[in-house]
């Protein structure tokens, strides 16, 4: 659990901390890695709580899916035609099921009290 928040404060501490400009023709990429690099983060959440997170498997389809974005935004851009928008909209689909997931995980789990700590009324 912990790769995925020590990644997320490095990035942003890089990214707050430097002054580092990205040409606009560059923009779909960036947009489509950073969208990438959220769905692999917020799925990794997902994992953790579902006690099912591996960290080779994290750090593979980290960098699985930044190149994969990356080379179908190139691809898109060679033959003229916006096909970064199907990553957008595949990653933004996982983004928001992962959320969703997280978020009935903790409900359930803040919701019902556990077995041993049920009290009994006298």
């Amino acid at each position: 659990m912990w790769l995925p928040i020590l990644s997320l404060i490095i990035g942003l501490s890089l990214g707050i901390l430097t002054d580092l400009e990205i040409p606009n023709q560059y923009s779909d990429y960036l947009s489509i890695a950073i969208l990438a690099a959220l769905d692999t983060l917020v799925g990794g959440i997902r994992a953790q709580l579902q006690n099912l997170y591996d960290e080779k498997i994290f750090v593979t389809g980290f960098f699985t899916n930044i190149i994969l974005a990356a080379s179908l935004a190139f691809l898109g851009v060679q033959i003229g035609v916006d096909l970064y928008l199907a990553a957008v909209f595949a990653f933004g689909v996982r983004l928001f099921q992962n959320i969703a997931v997280i978020r009935r995980i903790l409900i359930t789990k803040w919701s019902f009290p556990r077995k041993s700590e049920k009290r009994t009324i006298k």
